[in-house]
């Protein structure tokens, strides 16, 4: 049986972790199914917005230690650590978190746009724990989502935090109640969905660049220039512009 499951719903991709026995800790197979289906979603036109979830009650545990005092690494080539943490999508991904992100299992929300986490979910960063050190991306993204000294609470301590408080520092979307996470997170992917999907792609690809890359405002306003063009001469950009004038819904090509 696969460790991930998907299943599509109109123009949106459903990612679930299948592994509850093992606390949906990832392991090198389950890496590799996660970059595939990664690669494909970003190659599908008829997905606009995915959403990553978990069958059990914890979200992810991260990294299985079992398989690495094995010798073995949840990486893949391509993408890296779990099949997404190096390259995580240019579309939009959201994670619907019910119980714990923990370790690899917050690092893999952090490769996420849109965050939606039930009431009794916790998020932290657990590697120090085990004298091993957030490489998948949690010791330099966590710090450009949270502030300063937060950030460090949770990365030196190891100590998790609790939704409402990533809520109030803005790392959480929406805090619902168990249960509803999947709502949540279907209402937001309909809603991204519903937009130009050449637009969406373009506006996230800048505004990560720009993060990523340092860009300053001089050098923000050529280069993302460069993403754009191919959307400002796309058939979707005149069918926006149609159905605005028209007033109705627009019909995307994707093209």
């Amino acid at each position: 049986m696969a460790s991930i499951e998907t299943d599509i719903r109109g123009n949106i991709l459903v990612i679930t972790l299948n592994r509850p026995e093992a606390r949906n800790a990832f392991d090198r197979a389950m890496a590799q199914e996660m970059e595939a289906i990664i690669d494909r979603y970003e190659a599908d036109p008829e997905l606009r917005a995915a959403i990553i979830r978990a069958e059990g009650p914890t979200f992810s545990a991260g990294m299985d230690l079992k398989a690495a005092a094995r010798g073995e690494r949840a990486n893949t080539p391509g993408r890296g650590g779990f099949g997404i943490f190096r390259k995580p999508p240019d579309k939009p991904l959201i994670a619907a978190v019910e119980g714990q992100a923990l370790a690899g299992g917050m690092e893999l929300t952090l490769c996420c746009d849109l965050v939606v986490a039930s009431s009794s979910s916790v998020f932290g960063l657990a590697e120090v724990k085990r004298s091993l050190v957030a490489i998948g991306g949690g010791c330099f993204r966590l710090p450009r989502r949270l502030p300063y000294q937060l950030a460090m609470e949770m990365i030196l301590t190891g100590e998790p935090k609790p939704a409402d408080v990533m809520q109030r520092f803005g790392f959480v979307n929406s805090v619902v109640a168990p249960g509803k996470v999947m709502d949540e997170a279907l209402r937001l992917a309909e809603l991204i969905a519903a937009n130009g999907p050449l637009a969406v792609r373009a506006a996230k690809v800048i505004a990560r660049s720009s993060i990523a890359e340092g860009w300053t405002d001089e050098q923000a306003w050529d280069r993302q220039m460069k993403v754009v063009e191919p959307v400002m001469n796309s058939e979707d950009l005149k069918e926006g512009l149609r159905a605005f004038a028209e007033k109705r819904p627009a019909v995307w090509q994707g093209r």
